[in-house]
């Protein structure tokens, strides 16, 4: 079946600096689409829960191909609510892109093409959102993708701590902590990490110390 004229609905696309994952720094071309059923207590990008506007799969293609990058997000919102998301994903990796798909961990990651990146949001208590997940996805994880922990407060972290070890994540996928942006002190995460000698990635996300914290678009 022909997907290429089937719709979307986007909030933006705009090509940025990468802020977070392994590929953090790198230019990166953002497909932001709308809506998510989730409610995150420290979501900062509630203006993608509506709104946007419809694009067919080949328009959000020639969109992303105009900024001439090899790497591109596909995020939200949450990404997978769309159920052509799952085609973008696999005509995407076709133009032989980077693919990342960044989602909130609620939603079935099977269908997603194994040519792309998977970054998964695994919900911790701070978030509120955490009877949400679909556990099974942490199973599915492999070498090139990535688990994600946003932090609230050391209740966050030693949940995190024990739901890496218990699935054995750091041996599965790369691990990424990160603080809640202006809740939790940057020192205190990497301190403790540095006191569980734990096999993990601390990050921070780099947009917002490169741009304002509440712009849209980068």
């Amino acid at each position: 079946m022909d997907h290429s004229q089937s719709h979307l609905q986007v909030t933006e696309i705009f090509h940025s600096i990468q802020g977070e994952s392994t590929f953090a720094g790198q230019p990166c071309v953002f497909v932001r689409l709308t809506g998510c059923s989730l409610r995150c207590s420290w979501c900062d990008t509630s203006y993608a829960f509506s709104g946007g506007q419809p694009m067919t799969i080949e328009n959000i293609i020639q969109e992303v191909q105009r900024f001439h990058s090899p790497l591109v997000e596909i995020t939200g919102g949450e990404p997978l609510d769309q159920p052509e998301t799952f085609n973008l994903i696999s005509r995407l990796c076709d133009q032989q892109l980077t693919v990342l798909i960044e989602t909130g961990g609620a939603i079935d990651i099977t269908p997603v093409d194994r040519r792309a990146h998977v970054i998964l949001d695994v919900k911790c208590p701070g978030s509120g959102m955490t009877d949400r997940m679909h556990w099974a996805n942490l199973d599915g994880l492999t070498e090139k993708d990535e688990a994600k922990f946003v932090i609230k407060d050391r209740l966050d972290y030693d949940w995190a701590v024990d739901v890496v070890r218990t699935y054995r994540l750091s041996e599965r996928c790369t691990v990424l902590f990160s603080p809640v942006f202006g809740e939790l002190s940057l020192q205190s995460l990497a301190e403790w990490i540095l006191q569980d000698r734990l096999p993990i990635r601390f990050q921070i996300q780099l947009h917002k110390y490169i741009w304002a914290p509440q712009m849209r678009g980068v």
